[in-house]
């Protein structure tokens, strides 16, 4: 994982979740894109880029019991773990760069509010989309959420491509069509806005 995983690891081990420009009080709008998709709680997620999010809470308050959440950080995991205390055992945490992850099984639905606009060359988006090919079920959903085109051009110390929904639709591409766009205007922990772009996709192969 290299240097890519110091760098986040970094991240968590000199900021308490609160203070990330990513943080979220509540996972709203990733409920909401289950929510418009018509997801419920009998569906398989992995999280990638989960981090040390508040989605696991929100998934298992909602009855959903096949979780997995991905990061290349293990501090940003110890962290969430830490915020589920006893519920800890009932989340699948797996330590990877999302770009090399060799997933042992699939899912439902792939959700990843964060990760793919740090992606910047060829190589690691074609390496997503492998690995995403790999671990979504024929018919599955994924959802994916970047900085719109107006959204900041840098994060966390490194820089993003922002996207437009026509911009992930090429990204994808066969077999995934788009189902559903939006827009978010994230609040970060010290009150500046950034514009997010959200998208739906269905895999489009029969299961």
């Amino acid at each position: 994982m290299g240097t890519e995983s110091e760098h986040w690891n970094g991240v968590y081990r000199s900021k308490v979740p609160e203070d990330v420009s990513w943080h979220q009080s509540e996972p709203a709008m990733s409920l909401v894109a289950l929510d418009r998709m018509g997801l419920g709680a009998d569906a398989s997620i992995v999280d990638v880029g989960g981090g040390a999010s508040r989605l696991p809470a929100a998934l298992l308050a909602r009855g959903f019991r096949d979780i997995t959440i991905l990061d290349i950080a293990a501090s940003a995991l110890d962290a969430a773990r830490e915020r589920l205390g006893e519920a800890r055992d009932e989340v699948d945490w797996q330590v990877a760069d999302v770009t090399a992850w060799n997933p042992a099984r699939t899912f439902d639905i792939w959700h990843d509010r964060a990760v793919f606009h740090f992606l910047t060359e060829q190589w690691q988006r074609d390496a997503y989309r492998k690995t995403l090919l790999q671990a979504l079920k024929p018919g599955g959903t994924l959802i994916i959420a970047t900085f719109a085109l107006d959204g900041p051009e840098r994060c966390s110390g490194l820089p993003v491509r922002r996207y437009d929904p026509e911009m992930l639709a090429a990204e994808f591409g066969p077999p995934f069509e788009i189902a559903g766009d939006w827009q978010e205007d994230h609040v970060t922990p010290w009150g500046s806005v950034q514009h997010f772009c959200w998208c739906a996709f269905r895999r489009t192969e029969a299961a």
